[in-house]
């Protein structure tokens, strides 16, 4: 099942973060540290590049993601022409306050009451933009929700006389290319409930934490993981927190109740700090869904008539 989510609204963000992408220094996008390639919008890297504007790559929620996989991203982006990335968690003011100084690294020029740095902040919705930017503003500037797109216009701020930051709706790309990264966005709440169907998002998330983080899920719910798959993990979770069926279907397992159940230890860092994705398994998930090139017609064997 392919998951897709692109609201109305986010195709006038798209282009208002054009026009003013003319006008800015640095961009700031912000990703979700757990699945940082899977939450950035290839839009904003487009936008950026034809601008020749630099990046500040920053991954939020770090104290939610493995430690050791984000710093193999930060060493993966740090690699890239014009991109600097750090790490952060957005409920910590002072690692948000260095936001501002890492972007002047990227524009050394604009630095002074005439020619202040002018910043933008992007990224897909639920990353945590709008709590950043509370944060570097030290006030309540922009909606905080746990729900994607709760921005839905731009606007422009002075955090001081040498610095003004503009926040963007979050947005999404019309088309999730990896049928995985899209499950991968849901798992993490970044697209629409209405999109998803949370069992099918569950079981891709236990399998992931099967191959990956095995002892989570045995020390989270106290069931042995040997020869199970996603599924089954999440028919596990079921029993062991009792999620039964009512009514004419009683007796059965909600597995339903026990999937937003599953979900929500993930999302809320109950089970562990846990990455879903690492540059390794990227490069191979990309390299697996790589088309076959048609062989030449003159190498396709003729058949008898």
């Amino acid at each position: 099942m392919a998951i897709q989510w692109f609201p109305g609204h986010m195709t006038s963000a798209r282009k208002k973060a054009a026009e003013t992408m003319a006008k800015i220094d640095v961009v700031i996008e912000v990703v979700d540290a757990r699945l940082p390639e899977a939450s950035a919008n290839p839009m904003i890297r487009e936008l950026r590049q034809h601008r020749q504007r630099p990046c500040l790559k920053v991954l939020n929620k770090s104290d939610l993601a493995d430690p050791a996989v984000t710093q193999a991203w930060i060493d993966y982006y740090n690699r890239q022409p014009g991109v600097k990335a750090i790490a952060i968690s957005g409920k910590k003011a002072g690692e948000v306050a260095k936001i501002p100084s890492h972007c002047l690294t990227l524009a050394p020029h604009r630095s002074d009451a005439l020619k202040p740095l002018r910043m933008m902040i992007m990224g897909i919705p639920n990353v945590g933009k709008s709590t950043l930017m509370n944060a570097l503003l030290k006030r309540r500037v922009a909606a905080v929700g746990d729900e994607p797109a709760v921005t839905k216009s731009q606007q422009t701020l002075d955090i001081n006389s040498r610095m003004s930051i503009t926040d963007t709706p979050g947005m999404m790309w019309p088309k999730i290319k990896y049928d995985s990264d899209g499950y991968m966005l849901a798992a993490s709440h970044a697209i629409g409930v209405n999109a998803v169907m949370e069992d099918a998002v569950a079981a891709h998330l236990a399998d992931i934490l099967l191959a990956r983080y095995p002892g989570m899920l045995t020390a989270r719910y106290g069931f042995s993981t040997e020869g199970m798959d996603g599924v089954a993990v999440v028919e596990a979770v079921a029993k062991r927190r009792g999620c039964m069926l009512k009514g004419k279907w009683a007796g059965e397992l909600d597995i339903e109740k026990a999937s937003i159940i599953f979900l929500t230890d993930y999302r809320g860092g109950i089970l562990g700090r846990v990455s879903l994705e690492t540059p390794e398994t990227r490069a191979a998930m990309m390299a697996a869904a790589v088309e076959p090139v048609a062989a030449p017609a003159e190498d396709i064997e003729e058949g008898g008539e």
